[in-house]
């Protein structure tokens, strides 16, 4: 968990941009329209959609239902869990219909094509997110505090 603001943007800039270059491939293979160009063309909007949701819908959201579950909120993994479950599940309902109507637009199988991306989706994602991208991007996060990159108070003197 982050302990700073500074850190807090960090740490949703490299989850995000992973978790969107990680299910951008994924869908794009689904859709048997895999390719670089492709994957590239598609990057930049999706990082831009899916960060923005992240900082002004999602996150608050979710840390507000993850923190009123009732675990034991001393145990540092439950409240991971539950918060980056939470966080997939908001993410993957917005990403879902950016990628449906990106893909289809808004036709009268709208609600078909959703339910089956958010099903596949959330296939993916969440273990993607709990066994791979969160442990290395909290690694990472880590990493970085060490070398005291992410330090509010290391600014430059003269």
């Amino acid at each position: 968990m982050s302990q700073n603001k500074k850190e807090g943007l960090f740490f949703t800039t490299i989850v995000c941009f992973s978790m969107v270059l990680f299910m951008s491939a994924y869908n794009l293979l689904l859709h048997g329209q895999f390719s670089l160009n492709n994957l590239l063309g598609g990057l930049v909007p999706g990082f831009i959609v899916a960060f923005l949701l992240d900082i002004l819908v999602v996150a608050t959201t979710a840390k507000k239902i993850a923190f009123a579950l009732p675990l034991n909120k001393e145990k540092r993994i439950h409240m991971i869990l539950a918060v980056s479950s939470c966080m997939v599940l908001g993410m993957v309902a917005f990403m879902s219909m950016y990628g449906v109507l990106v893909q289809f637009g808004f036709t009268e199988n709208f609600l078909k094509y959703y339910m089956d991306g958010f099903i596949k989706n959330l296939i993916m994602a969440l273990p993607l997110q709990l066994l791979l991208v969160g442990p290395i991007c909290r690694l990472i996060l880590s990493k970085a505090r060490q070398s005291s990159l992410l330090r509010e108070d290391n600014s430059i003197k003269d």
